[in-house]
């Protein structure tokens, strides 16, 4: 069965306006993406979903630049653009991450896939964060995102892809994938100028993207100024 990984990207974000293209250590940030969801041993392929918007054209242009697979979708139907993708690439696993993460852990998401058995979803943010808020991922079947697809009629729901499948314990299967040691405090995830900064705080200390989760834990509880850094940013709240 083939796993694809999908990640959501467009240049269009309310808080901070092209950050998927913004450098980390003279990397757009979603190169640092791609390139660290690359090393996750359990993923067969990584594709980039994007919109059809104008703007996107430059996430486009870096993908054929990259050499990297991609796709293009509506712009906040992301459930359809994920189901879309995932047809394209023949996805029989998808492994849903964000563009906005460029510290996700290739071994998360290997524990992630790993927890997915026979279950219709494997998440690290279910019911709640145990790991820093930007490791976020999630692994779910082809026919349970295909059953999303079809039954959920409501666009805020279906602009967070698999929140559908979440909050329908009693029709899909579902494993948490929790953190030994609960981290919600830490935020690792880029939305405001804020986080931007903390990010590249991050990369310019290891002048690459090939440090592990657990270094970047390691750095922050020796630097603590880093991690306040953006620690009073709020998170925004998910749809009723």
């Amino acid at each position: 069965m083939k796993v694809v990984g999908i990640i959501q990207a467009r240049m269009g974000s309310t808080r901070l306006p092209g950050k998927v293209l913004r450098p980390l250590a003279g990397e757009p940030m979603l190169a640092r993406c791609v390139s660290r969801l690359q090393h996750a041993r359990t993923l067969d392929q990584v594709v980039v979903a994007t919109t059809t918007g104008e703007e996107d054209d430059a996430i486009v242009d870096l993908c054929r630049a990259r050499g990297w697979p991609w796709f293009r979708g509506e712009c906040d139907d992301v459930l359809d653009r994920y189901y879309r993708a995932a047809r394209q690439y023949g996805a029989g696993v998808v492994v849903r991450v964000t563009s906005d993460c460029p510290l996700l852990g290739p071994r998360v998401v290997d524990r992630v896939v790993s927890a997915l058995g026979d279950a219709d979803l494997a998440s690290n943010v279910l019911p709640r964060h145990t790991w820093p808020r930007g490791l976020d991922a999630e692994a779910v079947r082809m026919d349970a995102l295909e059953r999303a697809w079809h039954e959920d009629t409501n666009p805020a729901t279906r602009e967070h892809v698999t929140l559908y499948i979440k909050r329908h314990p009693e029709r899909f299967r579902l494993v948490e994938v929790n953190n030994h040691h609960a981290l919600p405090e830490m935020r690792w995830t880029v939305d405001t100028p804020e986080d931007y900064a903390f990010a590249s705080r991050v990369y310019d200390h290891f002048g690459h993207d090939r440090f592990s989760w657990r270094e970047v834990l390691l750095l922050l509880r020796s630097h603590p100024e880093i991690a306040e850094m953006n620690r009073h940013v709020m998170q925004k709240a998910l749809p009723a």
